[in-house]
């Protein structure tokens, strides 16, 4: 076997987990075989390069092999050699996701539940009003 489509191909080396996934990335246009975008019918040879978007990050490997079957993944891993550069990149990313966290995750403290709430309301000192307007004092 030579020639295999790039959706079975990119199932068969386990980059997604079945092969309707495979086909939804490569018809959104994340996946380019050759700097060519692909459609899921297209056969990938050894030697192609494949170029794969996920995560907001490109993956960049080269074809060494064909299997339409799915292996194991020490297998599967030999269907494929990622390019220095997108080894680089990962890299990169993963040094920038270590040392920069997602600000979102700083945020101690979300909404109050219903009791934290009556406890704020409790400590403004509200008491039974309903309304701030200046209008209830002079009542």
């Amino acid at each position: 076997m030579e020639r295999l489509r790039i959706d079975k191909w990119l199932w068969a080396a386990r980059f997604y987990k079945t092969r309707s996934l495979a086909t939804d990335e490569i018809d959104k246009g994340r996946v380019a075989i050759n700097g060519q975008e692909a459609k899921p019918a297209r056969e990938v040879k050894v030697g192609d390069t494949v170029s794969m978007r996920r995560e907001g990050l490109t993956r960049t490997v080269m074809v060494k092999g064909v299997s339409a079957m799915r292996g194991p993944a020490p297998v599967a891993q030999q269907l494929y050699e990622e390019t220095a550069e997108s080894l680089q990149e990962r890299q990169k990313s993963a040094d920038q996701r270590r040392y920069a966290p997602e600000p979102a995750l700083s945020i101690e403290h979300g909404r109050p539940t219903k009791r934290g709430r009556r406890e704020l309301d409790e400590a403004k000192g509200w008491g039974d009003r309903w309304s701030a307007s200046v209008d209830d004092e002079k009542k």
